[in-house]
């Protein structure tokens, strides 16, 4: 069954399971498609007084800045609303250092899953909660820098492995009362990725490699191991 939704979108249900096709991907198309997500989430049952949406996706899929948009869209509907970005969990590179994974950093193993899983497990039901984010121009974790407020209703929470499929990381699915998962092609990742490293100061060369030898690896990885999601957004 295939249906038109805003013109942007061909919605197709696969076993009982929707799947958005995403013509285009600029601020608008992210705006709009925000705004469809919202009345999907805030129609969602929730088990906890808080609720938890999960945005999962490859790097350079766009999981911040649809995360934003939707956090924004909630908010505008009267449902306080905050992100959480699984990043914040990187192990620093000083532990990475001494077990060989450095060049591997944003891989699965090189989070502190554990710490993730003791965080996702109180957002729904703790009054506050205190969260690492990561300063990517500094690359590494800074403790306690974010909160979620006790007035919070919804926490967006974005990262690669939220619906990984793989010892660990399967355990967060039942945590999750509306999930979303982000597929985006593998030579619109190169291209987004190469972007961002090259942000960073890296030479061309040095941005494909690191791009090719880590990002679209840990991609690939997401991709063939990736548990079902309440909605699937293909750009």
């Amino acid at each position: 069954m295939m249906i038109a939704h805003q013109a942007r979108f061909d919605v197709i249900v696969r076993s009982g399971r929707p799947l958005w096709r995403v013509q285009g991907d600029n601020v608008n198309d992210i705006n709009d498609m925000a705004t469809a997500l919202r009345d999907h989430i805030l129609a969602a049952p929730r088990a906890g007084r808080r609720r938890l949406v999960a945005l999962a996706g490859p790097p350079a899929s766009g999981k911040s800045t649809l995360s934003s948009s939707l956090s924004d869209q909630l908010i505008a509907a009267g449902c306080k609303t905050q992100v959480v970005p699984m990043d914040g969990f990187h192990l620093d590179n000083r532990i990475l250092t001494a077990r060989g994974l450095l060049p591997r950093k944003g891989a699965p193993e090189t989070f502190d899953i554990d710490g993730f899983k003791r965080l996702v497990d109180a957002l729904p039901h703790s009054e506050t909660a205190y969260f690492p984010l990561f300063d990517r121009d500094r690359d590494i974790a800074i403790a306690g820098a974010g909160h979620v407020s006790a007035g919070c209703d919804t926490v967006v929470i974005e990262g690669n492995y939220l619906l990984f499929d793989a010892p660990g990381w399967r355990d967060l699915h039942r945590c999750w009362d509306y999930s979303i998962r982000l597929d985006v092609p593998p030579d619109v990742l190169e291209k987004r990725l190469v972007e961002r490293w090259l942000a960073h100061g890296l030479t061309l060369d040095q941005a494909r490699a690191r791009a090719a030898d880590n990002d679209l690896r840990n991609a690939n990885c997401v991709a063939q191991s990736s548990l079902k999601a309440d909605i699937t957004v293909t750009m």
